[in-house]
């Protein structure tokens, strides 16, 4: 086992040392190893300390916004207390530096008036809202290139508690899965995680666990989702959540994790997380993504499956699901993430994809349709092999 150059351990089996569930007779620690090789102990989880925090003066006029500076002095990290709500002082002479600086960069600031105003989220869900804004891992695919304007800062928004309050109204409306047969049994769902991932910055504002207590107190048919590469869910075992959080852990081959997912928990490791919760009675779920047809996919993808077999195998009333999407790139996004990372090895040639238009008109690079009726063939058949219990809910 060695590190690569982002600090992922790579050349050991992608299996992982799960505690077993509550009915085993033996009461004992038994790994599960149903793939080659000796498990590894999933270590202990990855937490992202920023370099700079900063608190514009409306935050700190938010109960919350005072709640995330007082966690953060307990953690030993200083904030800064801006004079204005403008933040400055994060561009660099150099667009690698810029983003160096940004993304080492936390602001505790109050979400914009059109982020309060809920958008539809298709396939995912009825409705996003938002927490926060910027991730601090080093996708090398990054969803958020060319989404968020401005160097990539991590904003965690201090008026949490408006947020929520916000949603009731939106209760039984949407179409996505409210009115959908298909997935009504989810109530009316609401997505937490579109430009951000929470188990990142959890563990320095405490908003998504408020988040799923006003979930889990609202007496209604509805869910709250979101989707992490992290694997810090301590503070979520023994929640109450009322079944009404779905927790998805975002999965992918070894290729594509160890060499393109830098400062994010092993797959092993959030394959464990996820069976914590779905042990403490969370609906859980996979976002396999972004799939990418790499030399010998069906290998590692199997591999991938097989080792998410293993960390659910006895776990009582799985209610487990499964959302698969496809690399896509547009060329807003493409040109961005070659600045961030010049020497990346994904695949964005256009000449190698086909053509498409979203709802409003933007380019996106997809790939071609027999490329892409070979993935979901053989996706929703290993699924429906490998883990009979899996609903998947969408493919794109």
């Amino acid at each position: 086992m060695r590190p690569n150059a982002e600090g992922v351990d790579v050349d050991e089996p992608l299996a992982v040392d799960v505690p077993p569930a509550p009915h085993d007779a033996s009461g004992e620690r038994v790994p599960i190893r149903q793939l080659a090789g000796l498990a590894p102990v999933a270590r202990p989880a990855r937490r992202w300390t920023p370099r700079r925090v900063v608190a514009t003066p409306a935050a700190l006029d938010q109960p919350h916004g005072r709640r995330i500076v007082e966690r953060l002095a307990t953690l030993g990290i200083e904030v800064e207390r801006l004079r204005s709500n403008r933040l400055a002082g994060v561009r660099g002479d150099t667009e690698r530096e810029t983003y160096a600086r940004a993304k080492s960069t936390l602001a505790i600031v109050v979400s914009p008036p059109s982020r309060r105003k809920l958008q539809p989220i298709a396939p995912s869900a009825d409705w996003r809202f938002d927490l926060a804004e910027g991730c601090p891992a080093h996708c090398q695919y990054c969803y958020l290139a060319g989404s968020l304007s401005g160097p990539p800062v991590t904003r965690v928004y201090a008026d949490l508690d408006e947020i929520l309050a916000g949603l009731a109204g939106y209760a039984g409306q949407g179409t996505v899965t409210s009115r959908n047969p298909r997935r009504a049994g989810e109530g009316t769902t609401f997505e937490a995680s579109c430009y951000t991932d929470p188990l990142a910055l959890e563990h320095l504002t405490g908003s998504w666990r408020r988040a799923v207590e006003h979930f889990a107190g609202w007496d209604a048919p509805v869910q709250l989702r979101w989707t992490t590469k992290y694997a810090d869910v301590d503070s979520f075992v023994g929640l109450p959540h009322a079944g009404h959080t779905r927790v998805r852990f975002s999965v992918n081959c070894r290729p594509v994790s160890e060499r393109m997912e830098g400062g994010t928990a092993r797959v092993p490791d959030r394959l464990a997380a996820l069976r914590r919760l779905a042990l403490d009675g969370y609906p859980v779920g996979l976002t396999i993504a972004p799939i990418m047809p790499l030399p010998d996919w069906r290998a590692h993808y199997g591999e991938l499956l097989g080792a998410v077999a293993a960390a659910v195998d006895g776990v009582p009333d799985l209610d487990l699901t499964a959302e698969l999407i496809t690399h896509r790139f547009t060329p807003g996004s493409k040109e961005v993430l070659l600045g961030w990372y010049p020497r990346t090895k994904l695949e964005m040639d256009e000449t190698l994809r086909s053509r498409r238009h979203g709802r409003f008109g933007a380019v996106k690079y997809v790939y071609p349709r027999d490329t892409m009726t070979e993935l979901r063939s053989w996706f929703e058949r290993e699924l429906a092999d490998r883990l009979p219990a899996c609903r998947i809910l969408y493919w794109t």
